[in-house]
């Protein structure tokens, strides 16, 4: 701040500067002034000047020091108070400016949640019609065609579920119930939702689980599963997908493996980032590149790691690590 308040009077540093050498030189060539009287005068000045300068520094830069850590959402009440007419002029533009910034920040948050409410409310009429357009693909006696139109239904279905909880991540932590939560009939489930899509990929499961409860929230892992497994399905043909889970260091580990494409190498730094879909397969225009986002960040709030292993050709493996002991745990307690 010292530099900058120098840097901003150097013209008048300058002036000061060029007078007091102005007199310098009028006793240099006039014989009749005392080089010795100019001398202590330029002295007592600069020391004058010198100690002006820190006595304005202090008061003018209180202002603007405030700017600097001007950071609670456009609280004017913690700006310094003006006290020169510039300072006013500031303070008068800048507290305008925070105002109409609060104002379109109002709106755009009631825009927004409303937005979210009308598309939340949205997908949940949608899938109305998607129960019957199921209940009408069952009585359908083509099996090819039923198995199409299967595969195209579970598509529109995962993706309307992954956009509603999408939209609930934004309050998730108020959402969270945790609680012991059996892994078997989760996994089960989800199996059964992928079911038709596994028959016509020609793919199965093999289960092993040693470890058969963990401490979360059922509904969310649920998600996490899910996603994981498309994803396997998704790229996987004719083989199985192995899901165990064991104890390791008094964590749980819930495995999930499958021989399906596998995931390129270059691309293993960027799968958890949102809209990455693949460099490897990049004309894929099914993948949205949301599914292991989303999954990040529910296992972030979960306190669920993520570990992935995966070799081209050869296929995936995803451990999700739940943690030995953490808030939730002492929230269940009390």
């Amino acid at each position: 701040m010292i530099g900058k308040f120098l840097i901003e009077r150097r013209s008048w540093i300058m002036l000061f500067i060029l007078l007091q050498l102005l007199l310098v030189f009028i006793a240099y060539i006039d014989p009749n002034i005392s080089m010795g009287s100019i001398s202590y005068y330029v002295f007592l000045s600069s020391t004058i000047f010198v100690l002006f300068l820190s006595v304005r520094f202090v008061k003018e830069t209180k202002f603007y020091q405030s700017l600097t850590t001007w950071i609670n959402e456009f609280d004017e009440s913690e700006l310094q108070a003006p006290a020169s007419p510039f300072e006013k002029i500031v303070y008068h533009n800048l507290s305008e400016q925070a105002e109409h910034l609060k104002q379109l920040e109002s709106q755009n948050r009631t825009s927004l949640e409303q937005e979210k409410n009308e598309l939340l409310s949205w997908i949940h009429e949608v899938k109305t019609p998607l129960t019957a357009m199921q209940l009408i693909i069952d009585r359908i006696e083509d099996n090819a065609l039923k198995t199409d139109l299967n595969y195209e239904w579970l598509r529109v279905h995962l993706l309307l579920d992954q956009q509603l909880h999408k939209k609930r991540m934004s309050f998730i932590e108020n959402d969270l119930y945790i609680e012991k939560t059996e892994l078997e009939p989760i996994i089960y489930q989800e199996i059964r939702t992928l079911k038709s899509w596994c028959i016509h990929k020609k793919i199965g499961f093999d289960i092993n689980l040693e470890v058969e409860n963990v401490l979360t929230d059922g509904k969310w892992l649920a998600f996490i599963i899910r996603q994981i497994l498309s994803n396997a399905v998704k790229y996987s043909e004719n083989s199985d997908i192995e899901i165990s889970s064991e104890q390791s260091n008094n964590q749980t580990i819930l495995i999930i493996q499958d021989h399906g494409r596998g995931i390129d190498a270059k691309d293993m730094p960027r799968i958890f980032e949102k809209g990455f879909t693949s460099t490897a397969t990049h004309q894929d225009n099914s993948a949205t590149g949301m599914g292991l986002y989303l999954t990040k960040q529910i296992s972030e709030s979960l306190q669920i790691n993520i570990q992935v292993k995966s070799e081209l050709g050869e296929g995936t493996a995803i451990k999700l690590i739940f943690p030995k002991r953490n808030d939730f745990v002492a929230i269940t307690e009390t």
